[in-house]
């Protein structure tokens, strides 16, 4: 090999050393956006893990007043029926004499 050739081959070992050291660079920048693109992707899995645990809250808190609801209808009907009953009652027996 000649002077020439021998510099020819440092030079082609040169630019291939600088491409390693180019896609070595792209990769670590790509890694760096992968990593960033997972933070996200792990808040917002936990944010929606914590609106779907206040949902769960809140669909059980309307569940226990629904069912308190239902036990205060069972009360209060029969006491206005009864109620609307002596008001028409005293209406009647007002009224008829």
């Amino acid at each position: 090999m000649g002077d020439q050739e021998s510099q020819q081959v440092i030079r082609i070992l040169e630019e291939i050393r600088e491409n390693q050291k180019l896609q070595l660079k792209q990769q670590t920048e790509a890694l760096m956006l992968q990593r960033e693109q997972f933070a996200i992707a792990q808040k917002q899995t936990d944010r929606t893990e914590r609106i779907q645990d206040r949902a769960e809250q809140i669909q059980a808190k309307s569940a226990q007043l629904v069912a308190g609801s239902r036990k205060a209808m069972m009360v209060i009907l029969p006491v206005i029926l009864v109620l609307l009953a002596y008001v028409s009652w005293l209406f009647f027996h007002y009224y008829a004499r």
